[in-house]
C-alpha cells in the first residue's frame, strides 16, 4: 500500500489526484487494514505492553483494538498532530504578517528593472524568511509579490523557480523552517544550533549556484510594473516602525522557540502558539480602529494562500499516520536490515532519497527514511549523527530536481502554469549542479569535523 501511495503521489501531475488527499488515504485505510491483523502486528512487535496491558485479563480482538488505539494510534497521532500544529501556528503568523504589510519591504527593495538586483534581492528575502517561518506560505507570499510587479511569463516563470529553491533551502538548515527538521528536532535526533551549523553552508550553495546561472537567462532588462500600495482598510494603515516591531515580535519570539523547548521540554508548537498569541494581541492593539470598524474582513489573505495551507498540513498529517502505521508493522525495520547489508552506505542512501524525492515527495520520502533507524542508534545514527543531516538536505534540496517533488513546487506550477517538460529542461541542471556542490560540502564537513 505505501509503495502504491509513493506510484500515486508521484503520478500525481499526470492524474491530477491532490497529493494530500492520497496521504490522508493511504492513513486511513493503512490503520484499517492494521487494526485487521492487530493481533498478529501486537504479538510480534509489542507484546511486553501488552502484557502490561491486559493485567492478567484474557486477550480478546476488543482488548486488542483498545491497546492498539491507546498504546499505538494516539503515540502516531500526537507526533503528526505536534508537527501540524507548529505549521498552524507559523502559517498564521505569516497571514497576520502579510495582511498588515509587513513584507511590503520587498516590494520597495526590488524597484529596480535590473533583472539581477531583483532576482537576488526577493530570493534573499525568501531565504531569510524561510528559515525562521514556514518555507512553503513565505514562497507562496513571495510568489504573489512576484506575480503582481514582473509582467512577463516567461520572466515569471525563472525568477518563480528561483524564489521557490530559495524558500526550500532556506528552510532546509534550520529547525524551524521546515516539516522535515522540526520532525528530526521533535525526535530528539538533532539539536538545533547543531543542525543549523552544518547544514547552513551547504544550503546556500544549493541556493546560490542555481540562482547564478538562472541570472544568466534573464534579460538585460525586464517588464516591471510597480503598483500602489495595498489598500489595508480606512485610515489606520500601519506606519514602518509598527510592521517592523511586528516582524521582531514574530521572528525573535520563533528564534525563541528552540531555547524553549530545551528548558521545558515540551513540544515546539507551544512556544509557536505562544508567539502567535502575542503578536495577535500586538495586531489588535496596532488595529483596533480597524476592529471597530468592522473592516477586518476586506484584509484577507490571498484564497491561494489559505488553499495551500490547508494542503499542507493534511498531507503531513497523513503522511506520517501512514508512515506510522507501516512502520508498527516491522516492515521498515526489515528494509534497513537490508540496506545495512547491501548498501550499507548512507550516503548512497541520501542521495537516492535525493534522486526520488524530486519524483515522490521530498517530506514523504524524508519520513521513510527517517523511520528506518532508531534515534538512539550508535555512530552516524545517533543524536546529531550524519545520517539525519543528509537526509534533511539531500530530500529537500532533491525535491526541487522537478517542479513535482514539493508542494512549493506544485505551487508555481498551478500559478504560473509551469510545464514539467520546460523545468527539467531549464532549471533542473542548474539545480542539480548546486545539489551536487552542497553535499560534497556537507561530506567535507563531516570529514573535517
Amino acid at each position: 500500500m505505501l509503495l502504491l501511495s509513493y506510484l500515486l503521489i508521484a503520478t500525481g501531475h499526470l492524474t491530477g489526484v491532490n497529493k494530500a488527499a492520497i496521504a490522508m488515504f493511504l492513513a486511513a485505510i493503512g490503520w484499517v487494514v492494521y487494526i485487521c491483523w492487530g493481533q498478529d502486528f501486537v504479538n510480534m512487535l509489542h507484546p511486553g505492553q501488552y502484557a502490561e496491558f491486559l493485567a492478567g485479563r484474557e486477550s480478546t480482538t476488543e482488548t486488542v483494538k483498545d491497546f492498539i488505539y491507546d498504546s499505538v494510534f494516539l503515540k502516531h497521532v500526537g507526533k503528526a498532530a505536534a508537527i501540524v500544529m507548529y505549521l498552524l501556528a507559523t502559517m498564521s503568523i505569516i497571514e497576520i504578517l502579510n495582511n498588515n504589510g509587513c513584507f511590503d519591504f520587498v516590494s520597495e527593495w526590488i524597484r529596480t528593472r535590473n533583472p539581477n538586483r531583483l532576482l537576488w534581492t526577493i530570493t534573499l528575502a525568501t531565504f531569510i524568511l524561510s528559515a525562521n517561518l514556514d518555507n512553503l506560505t513565505t514562497t507562496i507570499v513571495m510568489l504573489v509579490i512576484m506575480h503582481q510587479i514582473v509582467r512577463s511569463r516567461p520572466q515569471r516563470m525563472l525568477i518563480g523557480s528561483a524564489i521557490v529553491l530559495a524558500a526550500v533551502c532556506g528552510g532546509c538548515f534550520t529547525v524551524i523552517g521546515d516539516p522535515t527538521g522540526l520532525l528530526l528536532w521533535a525526535n530528539d535526533a538533532v539539536t538545533a544550533t547543531q543542525f543549523s551549523a552544518y547544514l547552513a553552508l551547504p544550503a546556500l550553495a544549493a541556493w546560490v549556484v542555481p540562482t547564478m546561472l538562472i541570472s544568466h537567462q534573464l534579460p538585460s532588462r525586464i517588464d516591471i510594473e510597480w503598483q500602489m500600495a495595498p489598500y489595508r482598510g480606512d485610515d489606520t494603515r500601519l506606519n514602518r516602525w509598527q510592521r517592523i516591531l511586528m516582524l521582531v515580535v514574530a521572528i525573535g519570539g520563533l528564534w525563541f522557540v528552540p531555547t524553549f523547548l530545551s528548558i521545558t521540554r515540551l513540544p515546539a508548537f507551544l512556544g509557536a502558539l505562544c508567539v502567535l498569541s502575542v503578536l495577535w494581541v500586538v495586531n489588535e492593539a496596532f488595529n483596533r480602529k480597524l476592529d471597530n470598524a468592522d473592516q477586518m474582513s476586506q484584509r484577507r489573505i490571498p484564497r491561494v494562500i489559505q488553499y495551500q495551507a490547508i494542503q499542507q498540513m493534511l498531507f503531513v498529517m497523513g503522511i506520517m499516520l501512514g508512515i506510522g502505521v507501516v512502520t508498527e508493522t516491522g516492515v521498515l525495520t526489515e528494509v534497513a536490515d537490508w540496506i545495512d547489508k547491501t548498501i550499507d552506505s548512507l550516503w548512497v542512501v541520501g542521495i537516492v532519497s535525493g534522486l526520488f524525492s524530486s519524483v515522490v515527495d521530498s517530506f514523504m520520502m524524508a519520513v521513510s527514511d527517517i523511520s528506518l533507524y532508531d534515534v538512539w542508534n550508535a555512530g552516524d545514527y545517533a543524536r546529531n549523527g550524519t545520517y539525519w543531516k543528509v537526509i534533511a538536505y539531500c530530500t529537500a534540496v532533491g525535491g526541487c530536481l522537478l517542479s513535482i517533488g514539493n508542494i512549493s513546487g506544485v505551487a508555481l506550477m498551478k500559478m504560473e502554469h509551469i510545464h514539467l517538460g520546460w523545468y527539467l529542461k531549464n532549471i533542473t541542471p542548474k539545480v542539480l549542479a548546486g545539489y551536487i556542490i552542497g553535499l560534497a560540502i556537507l561530506f567535507a564537513e563531516t570529514l573535517l569535523f
